[in-house]
């Protein structure tokens, strides 16, 4: 089997996956489209340990470390894609920058939470005015 074969299969998952992550507004898509991206590189970690002929096998290695870690991240992104869409009623990526940001108020994040939305100037004079 020739290399070319796979490599050029796996060109072509990962810009599908890669047009996905930039294109879709959708969170599941996003996450979809990253399978596919992480699965492009699954095709080409097994089709270079194939071609090389390792005796150790650490493209066949990585690639199930790589569908363990694959497993874990959209078992967590889709918990978070839940919970979102629990608590906004929408999953679009674009909209949910949109709130975070009006969400932010006039004066910045976190604004009367304590000190997590000050600025590094605000930290400063109170840093003065304490010492």
């Amino acid at each position: 089997m020739h290399l070319a074969y796979p490599a050029v299969l796996a060109v072509l998952l990962f810009s599908v996956g890669l047009y996905g992550v930039l294109a879709r507004r959708n969170a599941i898509l996003v996450l979809m489209s990253v399978e596919l991206m992480l699965n492009a590189v699954n095709l080409n970690l097994v089709a270079f340990d194939v071609w090389l002929r390792d005796t150790l096998h650490a493209g066949q290695a990585l690639t199930l470390f790589t569908i363990a870690i694959a497993a874990a991240e959209i078992g967590i992104g889709l918990a978070i894609v839940l919970m979102v869409y629990r608590n906004r009623g929408s999953s679009d990526v674009d909209r949910l920058r949109d709130t975070a940001e009006s969400a932010d108020g006039p004066e910045g994040p976190g604004a009367g939470h304590g000190d997590a939305g000050a600025t590094t100037a605000d930290r400063e004079e109170k840093a003065e005015a304490t010492a």
